[in-house]
Order: structure tokens, then sequence, then C-alpha cells
């Protein structure tokens, strides 16, 4: 089993046209806490990122910001967090996001949400690291995208071992105990 102390979130600096992104966002801040898990993410306090972040911090867990220098001089840094450290561009935190942390969690979010949890889940793909990826499929959101993974898979540009490396899961709970769970990436990415 793997021993996850950081899990790295990626989601929406919005909230949602749904009430329930939200409350599964709360939900997983609290799973996360309840675990002894740290949170990683972006540094905001808007939108999902922002509900995940107070809910970490309500239930007594821990939670660091990696947020970039434009970001930082709009205002944009929650103020109760643990720690922050401030990088000059979005790729700079991506990096800096993914040395802290032992697991990559996508919430639903926008194209940015969507460009990072592609790249954790090609670097596990790559053998450039081993630390688990998952989707908190809440509502459904991630449906369409793991059809189009399949179309992939159909298409013979995926290996179907890796359609099956990355966790999708609604509950956050069982979504965190599969992350532990998750074998690493054995299969080569090259199907000819």
């Amino acid at each position: 089993m793997r021993e996850i102390r950081q899990a790295a979130v990626f989601c929406g600096s919005n909230t949602g046209a749904e009430i329930m992104y939200a409350e599964r966002a709360r939900t997983l801040g609290e799973a996360l806490a309840a675990a002894g898990i740290g949170l990683v993410y972006g540094g905001t306090h808007k939108g999902l990122m922002g509900v995940l972040a107070d809910a970490v911090l309500a239930e007594g867990g821990r939670a660091t910001g990696i947020i970039t220098a434009r970001l930082y001089d709009k205002g944009h840094l929650h103020p109760g967090l643990d720690s922050h450290e401030i990088v000059p561009t979005m790729g700079a935190r991506k990096a800096r996001m993914g040395e802290l942390a032992d697991a990559f969690i996508a919430l639903p979010g926008g194209i940015g949400t969507l460009e990072e949890l592609l790249e954790a889940w090609t670097l596990n793909q790559l053998g450039e690291i081993d630390k688990p990826v998952g989707l908190l499929n809440i509502n459904g959101f991630f449906d369409p995208f793991m059809h189009f993974i399949d179309h992939m898979v159909d298409q013979h540009f995926l290996p179907s071992s890796h359609r099956g490396s990355i966790v999708v899961e609604a509950d956050p709970g069982i979504l965190l105990e599969h992350l532990r769970r998750q074998p690493p990436v054995s299969e080569s990415k090259w199907m000819n």
C-alpha cells in the first residue's frame, strides 16, 4: 500500500453550475484532513479551490498553496493557509506541486484543471514519476472525458491497461483508499 502524506488537488477556480460540486469538494477536504493527508493546491480562495482549502483547514488539516506571482498580486491568495509559495509561472507551479505531492486528484474544473491532470497522468505513463492519479467524479462530470479516453484505446493510441491507471470514483473516501492501492504503470505506452 502506498503512503500518501500530501495530495496535489487540481480543481476549478469557479464553483460550477451545481451546488453539489462545492459540497463534494468540501467532503474531499474533510476526508483528506481525517486521513492525515495534507493538501497541496493552487493557493487561491476562489471557487472549488477555496472551498476545498476551507474544509481541510476547518477539520484541522494542513493546506499548502503554490500560487503564481500574477495571481498573488491580484489578491487571490487564501489567507488561512499553513504555508504558501509564490512562483513565477504556471509551469513552475505545476512542477512544485508535483515535487510536494505523493498523489494527484482532479475535481471538476476548466481547461487548466484538465491540463494539470493530463500532465500528471502522462508523467506516470512515461515512468518519470510513480504517483497515483485519480478523478473525483462528481455527478458524472468526468464521464465524457473517460469516454474519450476509451475512444483512444479503441483506436489504438492508448494501451487498455493505461486506461485503468487512473482511479475514477464518486466518493472521496473510496477514492483515497483506491489511490493508496493503485499499482504503478508497468506496461509500455508503445503498442507496436
